[in-house]
């Protein structure tokens, strides 16, 4: 069997290469106006700035959902109730202060708890119930 010789392969190898950006080419304009058409919307939510009262209204359904959702898993809900309403609230309030227009339009309409608010649930948890003195550490030094 005869082996393809150098010139063939390499001229094989570039009408492939020019095929392919042809066809590449021609999908760009259609993907281009339809997401054109769907940008503005999103563009739009995000320019545009929570108002306080939806930041409250998010602040109280959040830190309420909050309170609902610890007292159900409380083994003793009458003793732990003054401090997860606290704990519930330092979360919210935090959560609160850079809540973007689709979080809380999400939130609030459509009662669905986006990724970023699970992100920013996680962070402002640790913040809030972090802030119990730690034991000190191990002393390693040799005095």
């Amino acid at each position: 069997m005869k082996l393809p010789t150098k010139k063939f392969l390499f001229a094989t190898l570039a009408s492939v290469a020019i095929s392919l950006s042809i066809a590449g080419c021609s999908d760009d304009e259609e993907k281009k106006t339809e997401k054109a058409s769907a940008e503005p919307v999103s563009h739009q939510l995000l320019n545009t700035p929570v108002t306080v009262a939806e930041k409250q209204k998010f602040e109280h359904a959040f830190a309420q959902q909050c309170e609902q959702r610890e007292l159900k898993s409380s083994t003793n809900p009458d003793a732990d109730k003054a401090g997860i309403e606290k704990a519930c609230e330092c979360i919210a309030t935090l959560m609160m202060k850079d809540l973007t227009a689709i979080e809380a339009e999400k939130y609030l309409t459509e009662h669905e708890n986006a990724q970023s608010l699970r992100i920013k649930y996680e962070n402002a948890a640790y913040h809030c119930l972090q802030q119990n003195a730690h034991p000190a550490g191990p002393d390693f030094s040799r005095k």
